[in-house]
Protein backbone atom coordinates (compact mmCIF):
# COMPACT_ATOMS: atom_id res chain seq x y z
CA UNK A 1 0.00 0.00 0.00
CA UNK A 2 2.68 2.52 0.80
CA UNK A 3 4.53 1.44 -2.83
CA UNK A 4 1.40 2.54 -4.34
CA UNK A 5 1.01 5.46 -2.45
CA UNK A 6 4.21 6.20 -2.94
CA UNK A 7 4.16 5.63 -7.19
CA UNK A 8 0.66 8.27 -6.82
CA UNK A 9 2.46 10.76 -5.05
CA UNK A 10 5.32 11.22 -7.27
CA UNK A 11 2.98 11.37 -10.59
CA UNK A 12 1.07 13.69 -8.88
CA UNK A 13 4.01 16.00 -7.71
CA UNK A 14 5.23 15.40 -11.35
CA UNK A 15 2.54 16.43 -13.08
CA UNK A 16 2.22 19.12 -10.61
CA UNK A 17 5.93 20.33 -11.10
CA UNK A 18 5.23 19.72 -15.22
CA UNK A 19 1.86 22.15 -15.08
CA UNK A 20 3.78 25.30 -13.60
CA UNK A 21 6.30 24.95 -16.73
CA UNK A 22 5.58 27.69 -19.07
CA UNK A 23 5.16 24.56 -22.00
CA UNK A 24 4.31 21.60 -20.65
CA UNK A 25 5.14 17.87 -23.06
CA UNK A 26 1.79 15.96 -22.66
CA UNK A 27 3.38 13.25 -24.59
CA UNK A 28 5.93 12.32 -22.35
CA UNK A 29 3.41 12.77 -19.20
CA UNK A 30 1.30 10.33 -21.03
CA UNK A 31 3.88 8.24 -21.61
CA UNK A 32 5.24 8.10 -18.64
CA UNK A 33 1.75 7.67 -16.80
CA UNK A 34 0.85 4.53 -19.19
CA UNK A 35 4.14 3.51 -18.26
CA UNK A 36 3.25 3.24 -14.68
CA UNK A 37 -0.05 1.71 -15.55
CA UNK A 38 1.45 -1.21 -17.50
CA UNK A 39 3.69 -1.46 -14.68
CA UNK A 40 0.78 -2.19 -12.47
CA UNK A 41 -0.87 -4.23 -14.81
CA UNK A 42 1.79 -6.38 -14.82
CA UNK A 43 2.42 -6.54 -11.36
CA UNK A 44 -2.03 -7.27 -11.06
CA UNK A 45 -1.34 -10.32 -13.73
CA UNK A 46 1.29 -11.82 -11.51
CA UNK A 47 -0.86 -11.18 -8.46
CA UNK A 48 -4.06 -13.09 -10.41
CA UNK A 49 -1.81 -16.02 -11.23
CA UNK A 50 -0.52 -16.64 -7.34
CA UNK A 51 -4.34 -16.04 -6.74
CA UNK A 52 -5.21 -19.05 -8.82
CA UNK A 53 -2.71 -21.07 -7.45
CA UNK A 54 -3.42 -20.28 -4.12
CA UNK A 55 -6.93 -20.81 -5.13
CA UNK A 56 -5.77 -24.28 -5.98
CA UNK A 57 -3.36 -24.68 -3.25
CA UNK A 58 -6.85 -23.96 -0.79
CA UNK A 59 -9.18 -26.40 -3.01
CA UNK A 60 -6.71 -29.38 -2.29
CA UNK A 61 -5.58 -28.18 1.12
CA UNK A 62 -9.35 -28.33 1.93
CA UNK A 63 -9.87 -31.90 0.23
CA UNK A 64 -6.96 -33.17 2.40
CA UNK A 65 -8.72 -32.22 5.11
CA UNK A 66 -11.91 -33.47 4.54
CA UNK A 67 -9.81 -37.01 3.98
CA UNK A 68 -8.34 -36.68 7.24
CA UNK A 69 -11.35 -35.77 8.77
CA UNK A 70 -12.75 -39.19 7.56
CA UNK A 71 -10.14 -41.42 8.53
CA UNK A 72 -10.02 -39.97 11.75
CA UNK A 73 -13.92 -40.93 12.00
CA UNK A 74 -13.53 -44.18 10.32
CA UNK A 75 -10.33 -45.51 12.46
CA UNK A 76 -12.67 -43.65 15.94
CA UNK A 77 -15.72 -45.71 15.09
CA UNK A 78 -13.28 -49.27 15.02
CA UNK A 79 -11.57 -48.18 18.04
CA UNK A 80 -15.07 -47.86 19.88
CA UNK A 81 -15.82 -51.24 17.91
CA UNK A 82 -12.58 -52.57 19.79
CA UNK A 83 -13.31 -51.42 22.98
CA UNK A 84 -16.36 -52.35 22.84
CA UNK A 85 -14.87 -55.79 22.15
CA UNK A 86 -12.49 -55.83 24.74
CA UNK A 87 -15.08 -55.39 26.90
CA UNK A 88 -16.61 -58.39 25.95
CA UNK A 89 -13.63 -60.58 25.84
CA UNK A 90 -13.08 -59.60 29.76
CA UNK A 91 -16.23 -60.57 30.14
CA UNK A 92 -16.06 -63.75 29.27
CA UNK A 93 -12.93 -64.46 30.48
CA UNK A 94 -14.33 -63.51 33.32
CA UNK A 95 -17.29 -66.08 33.29
CA UNK A 96 -14.60 -68.28 32.26
CA UNK A 97 -12.34 -68.01 34.94
CA UNK A 98 -15.89 -68.38 37.11
CA UNK A 99 -16.47 -71.85 35.47
CA UNK A 100 -12.50 -73.19 35.85
CA UNK A 101 -13.07 -72.42 39.97
CA UNK A 102 -16.18 -73.60 40.02
CA UNK A 103 -15.08 -77.15 38.15
CA UNK A 104 -11.89 -77.09 40.65
CA UNK A 105 -13.77 -76.91 43.60
CA UNK A 106 -16.27 -79.41 42.13
CA UNK A 107 -12.66 -81.51 41.65
CA UNK A 108 -11.46 -80.79 44.77
CA UNK A 109 -14.30 -82.47 46.56
CA UNK A 110 -14.16 -85.25 44.68
CA UNK A 111 -10.05 -85.79 45.58
CA UNK A 112 -11.08 -85.26 49.18
CA UNK A 113 -14.11 -87.49 49.44
CA UNK A 114 -11.46 -90.23 47.65
CA UNK A 115 -8.69 -89.08 50.06
CA UNK A 116 -11.37 -89.51 52.96
CA UNK A 117 -11.97 -92.89 51.63
CA UNK A 118 -8.80 -94.04 51.42
CA UNK A 119 -8.21 -93.12 55.15
CA UNK A 120 -10.85 -94.88 56.54
CA UNK A 121 -10.19 -97.72 54.76
CA UNK A 122 -6.49 -97.56 55.96
CA UNK A 123 -7.77 -96.43 60.15
CA UNK A 124 -9.99 -99.34 59.88
CA UNK A 125 -7.95 -101.79 57.97
CA UNK A 126 -8.57 -102.71 54.40
CA UNK A 127 -11.58 -105.00 53.90
CA UNK A 128 -11.55 -106.51 50.53
CA UNK A 129 -14.47 -106.46 48.27
CA UNK A 130 -14.64 -110.66 48.31
CA UNK A 131 -14.86 -109.95 52.10
CA UNK A 132 -17.80 -107.51 51.64
CA UNK A 133 -19.22 -109.77 49.90
CA UNK A 134 -18.83 -112.80 52.16
CA UNK A 135 -19.92 -111.03 54.79
CA UNK A 136 -23.30 -110.34 53.51
CA UNK A 137 -26.14 -112.35 55.53
CA UNK A 138 -27.97 -113.39 52.43
CA UNK A 139 -26.77 -113.62 48.16
CA UNK A 140 -29.64 -110.83 47.23
CA UNK A 141 -27.17 -108.24 50.15
CA UNK A 142 -24.33 -109.73 48.36
CA UNK A 143 -25.57 -108.82 44.78
CA UNK A 144 -26.24 -105.75 45.61
CA UNK A 145 -23.31 -104.97 47.42
CA UNK A 146 -21.49 -105.47 44.41
CA UNK A 147 -23.10 -103.77 41.94
CA UNK A 148 -22.94 -100.74 44.75
CA UNK A 149 -19.42 -100.91 44.68
CA UNK A 150 -18.69 -101.25 41.18
CA UNK A 151 -21.41 -97.99 40.52
CA UNK A 152 -19.95 -95.67 43.36
CA UNK A 153 -16.29 -96.28 41.25
CA UNK A 154 -17.80 -96.04 37.89
CA UNK A 155 -19.33 -92.34 38.92
CA UNK A 156 -16.23 -91.25 40.48
CA UNK A 157 -13.69 -92.23 37.65
CA UNK A 158 -16.51 -90.81 35.12
CA UNK A 159 -17.04 -87.64 36.87
CA UNK A 160 -13.49 -86.84 37.47
CA UNK A 161 -12.66 -87.57 33.94
CA UNK A 162 -15.32 -85.03 32.66
CA UNK A 163 -14.56 -82.59 35.25
CA UNK A 164 -10.75 -82.83 33.86
CA UNK A 165 -11.43 -82.53 30.16
CA UNK A 166 -14.02 -79.67 31.00
CA UNK A 167 -11.10 -77.73 32.71
CA UNK A 168 -8.92 -78.55 29.60
CA UNK A 169 -11.48 -77.34 27.26
CA UNK A 170 -12.03 -74.51 29.15
CA UNK A 171 -8.51 -73.24 30.04
CA UNK A 172 -8.35 -73.51 26.25
CA UNK A 173 -10.72 -71.15 25.55
CA UNK A 174 -9.81 -69.23 28.32
CA UNK A 175 -6.25 -69.31 26.91
CA UNK A 176 -7.79 -67.80 23.39
CA UNK A 177 -9.53 -65.45 24.63
CA UNK A 178 -6.72 -64.00 26.19
CA UNK A 179 -4.86 -63.91 22.83
CA UNK A 180 -7.77 -62.59 21.40
CA UNK A 181 -7.72 -59.64 24.00
CA UNK A 182 -4.39 -58.98 23.85
CA UNK A 183 -4.07 -58.60 20.47
CA UNK A 184 -7.36 -56.30 20.56
CA UNK A 185 -5.49 -54.03 22.98
CA UNK A 186 -2.53 -54.32 20.49
CA UNK A 187 -4.55 -53.14 17.92
CA UNK A 188 -6.46 -50.77 19.87
CA UNK A 189 -3.02 -48.75 21.00
CA UNK A 190 -2.10 -48.83 17.74
CA UNK A 191 -4.79 -47.31 16.03
CA UNK A 192 -4.98 -44.74 19.11
CA UNK A 193 -1.36 -44.21 17.65
CA UNK A 194 -2.68 -43.72 14.29
CA UNK A 195 -5.37 -41.12 15.69
CA UNK A 196 -3.19 -39.00 17.53
CA UNK A 197 -1.17 -39.10 14.34
CA UNK A 198 -3.70 -38.21 11.80
CA UNK A 199 -4.88 -34.96 14.50
CA UNK A 200 -1.22 -34.21 14.43
CA UNK A 201 -1.41 -34.10 10.82
CA UNK A 202 -5.20 -32.16 10.68
CA UNK A 203 -3.73 -29.68 12.93
CA UNK A 204 -0.84 -28.98 10.30
CA UNK A 205 -3.30 -28.91 7.37
CA UNK A 206 -5.72 -26.57 9.44
CA UNK A 207 -2.56 -24.31 9.88
CA UNK A 208 -1.65 -24.40 6.27
CA UNK A 209 -5.03 -23.64 4.91
CA UNK A 210 -4.97 -20.70 7.89
CA UNK A 211 -1.88 -19.46 5.68
CA UNK A 212 -3.27 -20.04 2.54
CA UNK A 213 -6.38 -18.08 3.04
CA UNK A 214 -4.97 -15.46 4.83
CA UNK A 215 -2.26 -14.95 1.48
CA UNK A 216 -5.21 -14.71 -0.29
CA UNK A 217 -6.52 -12.22 1.60
CA UNK A 218 -2.96 -10.37 1.38
CA UNK A 219 -3.07 -10.87 -2.53
CA UNK A 220 -7.01 -9.72 -3.22
CA UNK A 221 -6.33 -6.70 -1.15
CA UNK A 222 -2.99 -5.77 -3.11
CA UNK A 223 -4.87 -6.56 -6.37
CA UNK A 224 -7.48 -4.21 -5.03
CA UNK A 225 -4.82 -1.19 -4.45
CA UNK A 226 -3.46 -1.99 -7.62
CA UNK A 227 -6.72 -1.64 -9.66
CA UNK A 228 -7.14 1.49 -7.13
CA UNK A 229 -3.94 2.83 -8.15
CA UNK A 230 -4.37 1.96 -12.04
CA UNK A 231 -7.79 4.09 -11.95
CA UNK A 232 -5.85 6.98 -10.04
CA UNK A 233 -3.59 6.82 -12.81
CA UNK A 234 -6.25 7.16 -14.97
CA UNK A 235 -7.94 9.82 -13.83
CA UNK A 236 -4.38 11.76 -13.69
CA UNK A 237 -4.46 10.75 -18.02
CA UNK A 238 -7.60 12.05 -18.17
CA UNK A 239 -6.60 15.64 -16.75
CA UNK A 240 -3.79 15.26 -18.71
CA UNK A 241 -5.39 14.64 -21.97
CA UNK A 242 -7.99 17.51 -20.95
CA UNK A 243 -5.21 19.84 -20.54
CA UNK A 244 -3.44 19.19 -23.39
CA UNK A 245 -6.82 19.35 -25.01
CA UNK A 246 -7.83 22.80 -23.50
CA UNK A 247 -4.07 23.74 -24.39
CA UNK A 248 -4.38 22.68 -28.26
CA UNK A 249 -7.89 24.83 -28.58
CA UNK A 250 -6.50 27.68 -26.40
CA UNK A 251 -3.59 27.76 -29.16
CA UNK A 252 -6.19 27.37 -31.80
CA UNK A 253 -8.12 30.03 -30.37
CA UNK A 254 -5.25 32.10 -29.62
CA UNK A 255 -4.07 31.53 -33.50
CA UNK A 256 -7.73 32.92 -34.52
CA UNK A 257 -7.15 36.05 -32.42
CA UNK A 258 -4.04 36.60 -34.09
CA UNK A 259 -5.72 36.26 -37.36
CA UNK A 260 -8.69 38.53 -36.45
CA UNK A 261 -6.22 41.07 -35.13
CA UNK A 262 -4.57 41.26 -38.92
CA UNK A 263 -7.72 42.70 -39.87
CA UNK A 264 -10.03 45.56 -38.18
CA UNK A 265 -13.26 44.16 -36.67
CA UNK A 266 -14.75 46.45 -38.98
CA UNK A 267 -13.77 44.50 -42.10
CA UNK A 268 -15.69 41.37 -41.26
CA UNK A 269 -18.99 42.95 -41.74
CA UNK A 270 -20.64 41.38 -44.63
CA UNK A 271 -18.58 38.39 -44.78
CA UNK A 272 -20.29 35.71 -42.33
CA UNK A 273 -22.69 32.85 -43.70
CA UNK A 274 -26.30 32.90 -42.68
CA UNK A 275 -26.58 30.50 -39.51
CA UNK A 276 -29.93 28.41 -41.98
CA UNK A 277 -32.26 29.35 -44.43
CA UNK A 278 -35.43 31.04 -43.72
CA UNK A 279 -36.50 35.05 -43.73
CA UNK A 280 -35.69 37.46 -40.62
CA UNK A 281 -39.32 37.79 -38.80
CA UNK A 282 -37.92 40.09 -36.40
CA UNK A 283 -34.57 41.88 -36.50
CA UNK A 284 -32.29 43.56 -33.87
CA UNK A 285 -32.74 46.37 -31.88
CA UNK A 286 -36.16 48.55 -30.29
CA UNK A 287 -38.73 46.55 -32.19
CA UNK A 288 -42.78 47.96 -32.13
CA UNK A 289 -45.44 44.74 -30.88
CA UNK A 290 -48.59 45.95 -32.00
CA UNK A 291 -50.03 42.95 -30.41
CA UNK A 292 -49.03 43.87 -26.82
CA UNK A 293 -48.93 47.45 -27.85
CA UNK A 294 -45.14 47.86 -26.50
CA UNK A 295 -41.57 48.08 -27.26
CA UNK A 296 -39.50 45.43 -26.88
CA UNK A 297 -35.56 45.43 -27.46
CA UNK A 298 -34.25 41.97 -29.52
CA UNK A 299 -30.76 41.43 -28.89
CA UNK A 300 -30.62 39.54 -31.71
CA UNK A 301 -32.20 38.40 -35.21
CA UNK A 302 -35.15 35.96 -35.40
CA UNK A 303 -35.71 33.82 -38.66
CA UNK A 304 -38.17 31.58 -39.29
CA UNK A 305 -37.34 28.64 -41.05
CA UNK A 306 -38.90 24.35 -41.67
CA UNK A 307 -38.69 22.76 -38.64
CA UNK A 308 -35.46 20.47 -38.56
CA UNK A 309 -33.59 22.15 -41.20
CA UNK A 310 -29.58 22.51 -40.08
CA UNK A 311 -28.27 25.17 -38.19
CA UNK A 312 -24.67 26.14 -38.91
CA UNK A 313 -21.72 27.88 -37.55
CA UNK A 314 -20.78 31.10 -39.52
CA UNK A 315 -17.14 31.21 -38.12
CA UNK A 316 -14.80 28.50 -36.66
CA UNK A 317 -14.24 28.61 -33.00
CA UNK A 318 -15.21 26.34 -29.89
CA UNK A 319 -18.30 25.52 -28.01
CA UNK A 320 -18.96 27.39 -24.72
CA UNK A 321 -21.73 26.80 -23.32
CA UNK A 322 -24.85 24.64 -24.53
CA UNK A 323 -27.74 24.96 -22.16
CA UNK A 324 -31.59 25.46 -21.44
CA UNK A 325 -32.40 29.23 -21.43
CA UNK A 326 -35.56 30.48 -19.98
CA UNK A 327 -37.30 32.19 -22.94
CA UNK A 328 -34.62 30.67 -25.52
CA UNK A 329 -35.61 26.95 -25.14
CA UNK A 330 -31.85 24.80 -26.06
CA UNK A 331 -29.07 27.39 -26.78
CA UNK A 332 -25.63 27.14 -27.59
CA UNK A 333 -22.67 29.67 -27.35
CA UNK A 334 -19.45 29.81 -29.43
CA UNK A 335 -16.84 31.63 -29.21
CA UNK A 336 -14.53 33.25 -31.87
CA UNK A 337 -12.11 34.43 -29.98
CA UNK A 338 -11.12 38.11 -29.35
CA UNK A 339 -14.22 38.72 -27.48
CA UNK A 340 -16.37 37.52 -30.23
CA UNK A 341 -19.42 35.19 -29.39
CA UNK A 342 -22.75 33.58 -31.83
CA UNK A 343 -25.49 32.86 -30.37
CA UNK A 344 -28.04 29.99 -31.53
CA UNK A 345 -31.15 29.44 -29.50
CA UNK A 346 -34.67 27.57 -30.28
CA UNK A 347 -32.36 24.78 -31.78
CA UNK A 348 -32.92 21.11 -31.23
CA UNK A 349 -30.77 17.99 -31.90
CA UNK A 350 -27.98 18.95 -30.69
CA UNK A 351 -24.76 17.75 -32.94
CA UNK A 352 -21.99 19.18 -30.61
CA UNK A 353 -20.16 19.10 -27.09
CA UNK A 354 -19.31 21.40 -24.94
CA UNK A 355 -15.36 22.24 -25.63
CA UNK A 356 -15.44 20.61 -29.13
CA UNK A 357 -14.01 22.85 -32.02
CA UNK A 358 -16.51 23.66 -34.91
CA UNK A 359 -15.78 25.37 -38.11
CA UNK A 360 -17.63 27.62 -40.54
CA UNK A 361 -20.22 25.96 -42.23
CA UNK A 362 -20.26 22.76 -39.36
CA UNK A 363 -24.13 22.01 -38.49
CA UNK A 364 -24.25 22.14 -35.17
CA UNK A 365 -27.93 21.36 -34.51
CA UNK A 366 -31.49 21.56 -35.98
CA UNK A 367 -34.36 24.34 -36.09
CA UNK A 368 -36.99 23.60 -33.69
CA UNK A 369 -39.20 25.23 -31.49
CA UNK A 370 -37.79 24.73 -27.83
CA UNK A 371 -38.48 27.71 -25.93
CA UNK A 372 -40.80 29.82 -28.65
CA UNK A 373 -44.12 30.42 -28.93
CA UNK A 374 -44.08 31.38 -32.38
CA UNK A 375 -43.11 28.04 -33.59
CA UNK A 376 -40.66 26.76 -35.44
CA UNK A 377 -37.27 29.42 -35.84
CA UNK A 378 -34.07 30.77 -35.04
CA UNK A 379 -32.38 33.20 -32.34
CA UNK A 380 -29.12 34.39 -33.84
CA UNK A 381 -27.26 36.89 -31.68
CA UNK A 382 -23.50 37.92 -32.50
CA UNK A 383 -21.43 39.43 -29.54
CA UNK A 384 -18.38 41.57 -30.30
CA UNK A 385 -15.94 43.20 -27.52
CA UNK A 386 -18.63 43.03 -24.84
CA UNK A 387 -21.36 44.86 -27.29
CA UNK A 388 -24.50 43.01 -28.76
CA UNK A 389 -23.73 43.21 -32.55
CA UNK A 390 -26.68 43.75 -35.63
CA UNK A 391 -26.25 40.33 -37.08
CA UNK A 392 -27.37 41.80 -40.75
CA UNK A 393 -25.06 44.04 -40.82
CA UNK A 394 -22.11 40.75 -39.82
CA UNK A 395 -23.95 38.25 -42.64
CA UNK A 396 -23.65 38.36 -46.26
CA UNK A 397 -26.47 40.02 -47.75
CA UNK A 398 -28.95 38.46 -49.20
Amino acid sequence: MKYLQNILFINLILSFLIAQTAQRDYNEELRYQNDAINKMKKEIEDLSSKLRKANINETSTTKRITNLDEEIALINRLIQSLKKEEKTNKNKINILKEDIKTKEDELNILKERYKERVLNTYQRGRVSDLEKVLSSTSWRQAVYRTQYLKVISSIEQKMTKEIESLLIKINKNKLRLESLLRQSIALKRDKQKQMTSLRKMRIKREKELKRIRQDKSALANYMQEKAAGIKQLESIIKRVLEDKARFEREERIRQQQEALKTKEFNLLKGQLPWPTEGRVILKFGKQWNAKLKTTTDNPGIDIKGQPGSPIRCTMSGVVTTVTYIRGYGTTIIIDHGGGFYTVYSHVTNIQTNVDSEVRSGDVIAYMGDSGSINGSKLHFEIWGKGQKLDPEKWLIKK
